[in-house]
């Protein structure tokens, strides 16, 4: 078959996954009501048990930097009832076979100071720099506000520590490895990008100064979890939440990040190709992402593709070589069977439903509709 590629084996570090069909990291909002996993969520995650790595949606490592503005009821790792609620979602999944990463995410300068979570917090929003990213609406709020000037951090060790706290808390919950989001717009991406750090001490300025941060994170990593269980998550094409840079700047960044990354050994890296529904805005910057960034991997270190593949392209691109694995996000959500359905040669639906992609009014119906009522294959 066109997608035989996608079902052999592949050796990630000390595990061996069944296939080669990886679930995206996909922010649901259906932690609640305080950002501690549930049920529900453990439910989702073993219905989607056959890829052959599934991401989890993106766990925030600190209660500062809670809460965007399109959902407020996300995930974090960051307190002890937060791990005894994802130790029944990991174990779920192994349960059924599978490995599950935890995505660790920070939000930087795209939170808001007068959103509950991050009030409760303390503290103020933090970036590289005092620059302000466009947009945002925070809904929840009202005169719905969008993202605040956020205060430069005086130290990015500190945020550093909290992801490594994150990950210690994660192999606490039972989770197989761990993948930095770095991409998208938040604190790893504005670190990067030079549309948000505009520091002039070590942490930006050059390329070198701006891959520090991210690279001190991995490091941080790394010395929790063993560097064959950590994975990174990038776009460097932007877009997303004001991001983006020349095409010059972009390459001159983005290739030295993603060799010093290699270098450290890492599980894999995931890159996010360009595709128009993830530049909103037109700042960010179409380039051959995996043909320009991938040759760059050494290894042991995995290339992962992200980005609107479907399952016949990424069966070709496998075989050719240019990625190691496929990372699918929009097929999980009303495929909670998608491998099979592949190997099977079942129809694949793309009937959603919107509406409740995100949203929902907190009762049992309204959390199950959209999120774990898709029904398997016969």
């Amino acid at each position: 078959m066109l997608t035989d590629a996608l079902f052999e084996p592949l050796k990630l570090g000390s595990i061996v996954l069944k296939n080669r069909i990886i679930m995206s990291a996909m922010t649901r909002n259906r932690a609640i009501p305080t950002n501690v996993p549930n049920d529900f969520m453990t439910e989702y995650y073993k219905q989607r048990a056959g890829a052959g790595l599934i991401i989890s949606e993106g766990n925030l490592v600190s209660q500062q930097g809670q809460e965007v503005s399109e959902w407020s009821t996300v995930p974090g790792i960051w307190n002890t009832a937060q791990v005894e609620a994802w130790k029944k979602v990991t174990s779920a999944v192994h349960a059924k076979g599978g490995y599950i990463f935890s995505q660790l995410w920070h939000l930087g300068r795209v939170a808001h100071p007068e959103m509950p979570e991050h009030k409760a917090s303390g503290k103020p929003v933090y970036g590289p720099s005092a620059i302000a990213a466009a947009g945002g609406k925070f809904r929840e709020l009202p005169g719905e506000p969008g993202y605040v000037t956020p205060v430069a951090i005086d130290d990015p060790m500190k945020i550093v520590a909290e992801f490594k706290q994150a990950a210690i808390n994660s192999k606490a919950a039972g989770f197989d490895g761990v993948e930095v989001h770095g991409a998208s717009g938040y604190i790893i991406h504005q670190f990067l990008d030079t549309s948000a750090n505009r520091r002039t001490d070590e942490w930006g300025g050059s390329p070198e100064n701006r891959a520090k941060f991210p690279l001190e994170v991995l490091k941080a990593l790394v010395d929790v979890y063993g560097a064959d269980k950590v994975g990174i998550k990038i776009a460097p094409c932007g877009g997303v939440n004001d991001m983006g840079m020349s095409l010059e700047e972009t390459l001159a960044t983005f290739k030295y990040f993603v060799t010093e990354a290699s270098k450290l050994g890492l599980a894999y890296i995931l890159f996010i190709r360009y595709y128009a529904q993830m530049d909103p805005t037109g700042r960010g910057t179409e380039h051959n992402v995996i043909g320009t960034y991938g040759p760059l991997v050494t290894a042991p270190t995995l290339v992962f593709g992200n980005g609107g593949f479907q399952p016949p392209e990424a069966a070709t691109a496998v075989a050719g070589g240019e990625i190691d694995a496929a990372v699918f996000g929009f097929l999980f959500i009303p495929n909670p069977d998608l491998p099979q359905r592949i190997r099977a040669g079942k129809d694949i639906t793309f009937q959603v439903d919107f509406p409740s992609l995100y949203t929902h009014s907190g009762d049992e119906e309204s959390v199950k509709k959209g999120f774990i009522d898709y029904p398997a294959a016969d």
